[in-house]
Formats: structure tokens, sequence, C-alpha cells
């Protein structure tokens, strides 16, 4: 874009595109949508992950709450063939 001042005080502007000029506006758009896809299936990528995270760790509790049960559950059993064997 160029200013040229004429004779009378007035300004024109002569606006002219070159070729080049658009190519790199089309690559900086093709750029910017490209990374905007890859990013989304990075997005993807991460919330099935944090999903596949969620669900082991309530596998996980789940387990350890068994665990727990059965630790308690023998601790009671310990305990009564202590008092038996005391007697």
């Amino acid at each position: 874009m160029t200013a040229a001042k004429t004779d009378g005080r007035e300004w024109h502007l002569n606006r002219q595109v070159s070729v080049s000029g658009l190519i790199e506006l089309v690559l900086l758009g093709s750029l910017i949508m490209g990374s905007w896809f890859n990013l989304q299936r990075q997005l993807d990528i991460v919330s099935h992950d944090v999903a596949l995270l969620l669900e082991r760790q309530k596998e996980f509790y789940g387990r350890l709450e068994n665990l727990q049960e059965k630790t308690i559950s023998h601790d009671y059993r310990l305990r009564a063939i202590e008092n038996l064997a005391s007697k």
C-alpha cells in the first residue's frame, strides 16, 4: 500500500496486493488452521487419557477398600484366636 499526494493536497491510497503477499497470507492461514486442528487432536488424546486414568483410579480404590476390609477381618480373627489361646 502506498500513499501519494496530488497537487490538490488530497491523499490517494494505491492499494496493491502482490501475488507473493497473497501466497504468504494463504500459507499463514493454513498454518494457523493446521495448528488449530493439531491442538484439537491433542486435546482429544489428553481427554481420553484423563478418562482412562479416572477409571483406573476407581478400580484401584475399589481394590484398596477390599484389602482394607480383608485386613480388618483378619485382625478380628487374629484377636479372637489370641483371646482363645490366652484363656
